[in-house]
């Protein structure tokens, strides 16, 4: 290779790598790609109001319903890209819009809002809104089928759990007669008739605990029982008296006289001694 091919190929690198630091180049590309002339942007306003004149319609403004408004919410540049706020804009633009026509209408005598006798024809055609009705009907049909299959089913697992129920009930009452009739057999039990009657009958108390009923009681307050009341010290013959009797001193009294004092039994001592 001679020198002045080596220059060249340094060269046609250095040239590259300047590109690639510059970012002309492009991937996939190995040679300089001449630049495009750059766009001109072109605002024929003559052009566009010649347009203007020959779309142009002298129609009255019901007819055409244009409504203008001020700058106030215009869109900047930088809401451009970004739709959120493009919505917003639109949404506040056309609210706007309509503040400012209802009343015009309102001058010209236009009704805004539909009468309650209002008939409007449908977009639809009849045979499609027929499909449409029997698709419905279908899947309501459908609703109410599953709707009853599912009752059938709850009411058959229901029926089923009282089923076995019944049957374990049966099998213990069955057990329970079984091991009444042992006891029977075996002498521990002596009423045949209560056996056959129900093993679950509650049984009667033995004659031990009977006794002690009778003379303790079932149960409740014990203590305090005897204790004396207003009524028994204001009344104390009624609490000695038997019952029925309506005099004082009648029946056996439990109640002790006051013992006298020390005075007045010295003073019986010595009228004795007189």
């Amino acid at each position: 290779m001679s020198s002045s091919e080596w220059d060249s190929d340094v060269d046609s690198d250095t040239e590259l790598q300047r590109a690639f630091a510059e970012g002309r180049l492009k991937p996939g590309l190995h040679k300089l790609k001449p630049e495009a002339p750059a766009r001109k942007n072109i605002n024929n306003v003559a052009g566009l109001q010649q347009k203007l004149k020959d779309i142009q319609q002298d129609l009255d403004w019901e007819e055409r319903l244009d409504v203008t408004l001020d700058g106030a919410d215009r869109i900047h540049e930088d809401e451009v890209d970004d739709d959120f706020k493009l919505e917003m804009k639109f949404y506040h633009q056309a609210q706007a819009a309509v503040l400012c026509a209802i009343p015009k209408l309102k001058e010209l005598g236009i009704q805004t809002k539909r009468p309650p006798d209002f008939f409007a024809e449908m977009a639809k055609p009849d045979h499609h809104m027929k499909k449409i009705r029997e698709k419905l009907m279908e899947k309501k049909v459908g609703m109410e089928r599953s709707e009853q299959a599912k009752k059938l089913r709850e009411a058959k697992k229901y029926g089923k759990k009282v089923q076995q129920e019944v049957a374990l009930k049966r099998q213990q009452e069955k057990k329970e007669l079984g091991e009444a009739v042992k006891k029977f057999r075996k002498g521990k039990a002596n009423n045949l008739d209560d056996i056959l009657e129900g093993t679950n009958k509650k049984t009667q108390p033995n004659k031990k605990r009977q006794q002690k009923n009778r003379k303790f009681g079932f149960g409740g307050q014990k203590k305090r029982s005897k204790r004396n009341t207003k009524q028994s010290l204001d009344n104390p013959w009624k609490m000695s008296a038997k019952p029925g009797s309506s005099k004082p001193g009648q029946g056996k009294s439990k109640h002790k006289p006051n013992r006298p004092g020390k005075a007045r039994r010295n003073q019986n001592k010595n009228r004795g001694k007189k």
